[in-house]
């Protein structure tokens, strides 16, 4: 493990990862195109909604529980919770997104000659999170911050999306990202604080938003 810096955080949830997620919308598309958001407000309810109903539920509380098993050691319980995560995926596209960016996470993170990345085979494969997770223990990275800073890359690329898409003014963008500063602290307290019988995704929107996007006639992105 690396000697703890704010600026690793600030380096891994940096747009210029090169992970790929400027080429996902996670279903905001096609809610876009089904005129479900439509404007500052609707879209702030849907990224805002989401985080709080599905992503702390889901991905976030199973996140916090990856960095609590690898500050233990507990490799096993890493992969089991991982497997979780990755059978959790309600569509084909939410399936390949997670798969792919984890895998672009992984390869950049053995690329820069990482140690300890190579000691997790995975039974099925990586999901986004648990890469992630690898990624901030390795450098150090204090659970609960690491927990904030993976539910803002997921704001921020869903408003970086909305700008595009809605579309948005940057003004706009802005906006929605200041009040999700506060969003991002509840939904991560939530996510620390479930109990495990809780956990679970909580937004039957979302996985009939991004099925429907699959067969959408035209679209920006892959998700």
């Amino acid at each position: 493990m690396l000697r703890s810096s704010p600026l690793h955080l600030l380096r891994l949830v940096s747009p210029n990862q090169p992970v790929g997620g400027f080429s996902y919308s996670r279903g905001l598309e096609w809610a876009v195109h089904a005129e479900i958001v439509s404007d500052a407000k609707s879209c702030t309810d849907w990224i805002i909604g989401l985080l709080n109903h599905s992503y702390a539920t889901l991905d976030g509380a199973l996140f916090w529980r990856m960095m609590q098993a690898l500050q233990r050691q507990d490799h096993a319980e890493f992969e089991r919770l991982n497997d979780w995560l990755t059978a959790s995926r309600e569509s084909r596209e939410l399936e390949l997104e997670d798969r792919r960016m984890a895998e672009s996470l992984l390869s950049l993170l053995r690329s820069l000659n990482e140690d300890g990345i190579a000691q997790f085979s995975f039974s099925g494969h990586a999901s986004y999170p648990a890469a992630f997770a690898l990624a901030a223990h390795h450098w150090g990275i204090a659970a609960c911050d690491a927990l904030r800073g993976l539910m803002w890359t997921v704001v921020e690329s869903q408003v970086t999306a909305a700008i595009r898409l809605v579309p948005l003014g940057h003004t706009a963008g802005q906006r929605i990202l200041i009040a999700a500063v506060d969003a991002i602290e509840t939904a991560a307290q939530k996510a620390a604080n479930l109990s495990e019988e809780d956990i679970g995704n909580m937004a039957p929107a979302l996985a009939m938003a991004s099925a429907w996007h699959e067969t959408q006639y035209s679209r920006l992105f892959r998700s």
